[in-house]
This record gives structure tokens, C-alpha cells and sequence, in this order.
């Protein structure tokens, strides 16, 4: 496959989705509802309106197949990112309307509760979506509190390849605050989805 040419999949996803075969989006759903669900809640924290952000992000892909733009990345990563983008709307929609009814807080707690909803949200796809050999690492050296010789011999490695899994899955877990800050915009600015 040429590089930046998007998976087999996502091409015949997005090309049945234009043509509005109801059962493509159905499938669509089942591969990441879960996925869209588990952001919107990261951020959210509340599951009725994750709900509500799973409807509007399927809807808005039903709507708009043609929005996906393949040299972008796969259509997960597109996904997560309408479902994020989405859930963070909604959150800085409820918390203006909160600090505007109750006169508590300010727009610059607004702003950093955003920003560290979105950060946590952004980690959380990057762990499940990083490849599987860097993310056992991880679970190990982090909740099973591994060194990188013990890691290795879990996993079955040498201890150079444990170090290398732990060191590329911690870059990737890095560009979580820098990315998420980056498309972080102020009130009023921007549109959801």
C-alpha cells in the first residue's frame, strides 16, 4: 500500500456512506460507538450526555461521509476527533451556561477544566489506540509498578526492547497535552463538529 493511501476499509466505508446505505453506517456504529462513547464520557463525565454526543457524531458522519479527508489519518482517528471536538463543545457550552446562571467560577477556570477534559480524553484514545506490544508495556510499568528489567521478562523481551516500548509509548502519551492545547479555542470561537 502507497503511503498516505487510507485503509481498504475506510475507503469503501466512506464511498458505501456517500452512496447512504443505512447498513454501512450500521456497521460504521458497531466498529466505534464504543470508542465515540468512552471519549465523549472521559470529557463529559456523564453518560446521557455522552449519549448525545454518540447520536450528533453519527449523524453528523451520516450527513457528511464526504468530511473524512483519508491523507489525514484513518477514519478512527477522524472519528475520535469529531467525538472530542463534539464533547468539548458540549462541555464548554454547560459550564458558560453553569458560570452564567450561578455567577461561580470564571472563564479561565472554564478554559483549564476544557483543557484538562480534553488532555484526559486525548491520552485515553492514545493508550487504546497505540499498538498492543508498546501498550502492555505501559500497564505494567504503570499499574503493576514494573521497572523495565521486570517489564522484559513479562513480557518476554529483552531488556533493550522493554525500554524502547516504554520510551516510544511515553512519546506518544506526551503529544497528548501538546496536540489537545493546540485545538484548544476560546469561547465563541469555532463550531462543533
Amino acid at each position: 500500500m502507497a503511503k498516505g493511501t487510507p485503509p481498504r476499509w475506510d475507503r469503501r466505508m466512506q464511498q458505501r456512506l456517500a452512496r447512504g446505505e443505512a447498513a454501512a453506517l450500521g456497521e460504521f456504529y458497531d466498529r466505534f460507538a464504543a470508542l465515540v462513547h468512552s471519549l465523549a464520557h472521559r470529557v463529559l463525565g456523564d453518560d446521557a450526555a455522552a449519549d448525545q454526543v454518540t447520536r450528533e457524531v453519527f449523524g453528523y458522519v451520516w450527513e457528511n461521509p464526504d468530511a473524512y479527508d483519508p491523507r489525514q489519518g484513518n477514519m478512527r482517528a477522524w472519528v475520535a476527533g469529531l467525538a472530542q471536538r463534539q464533547a468539548v463543545h458540549r462541555l464548554r457550552q454547560a459550564e458558560t451556561t453553569a458560570y452564567a446562571e450561578t455567577g461561580l467560577g470564571s472563564a479561565e477556570e472554564l478554559e483549564q477544566k476544557v483543557r484538562r477534559a480534553s488532555i484526559a480524553a486525548r491520552a485515553d484514545y492514545i493508550v487504546t489506540s497505540m499498538p498492543a506490544p508498546l501498550r502492555a508495556a505501559l500497564e505494567l510499568a504503570y499499574f503493576q509498578r514494573r521497572d523495565y528489567r521486570q517489564t522484559a521478562a513479562d513480557l518476554g523481551v529483552t531488556e533493550d526492547e522493554a525500554r524502547r516500548r516504554l520510551r516510544l509509548g511515553l512519546q506518544l502519551l506526551s503529544t497528548a497535552h501538546t496536540r489537545s492545547s493546540e485545538g484548544t479555542s476560546p469561547p465563541g470561537h469555532g463550531r462543533a463538529l
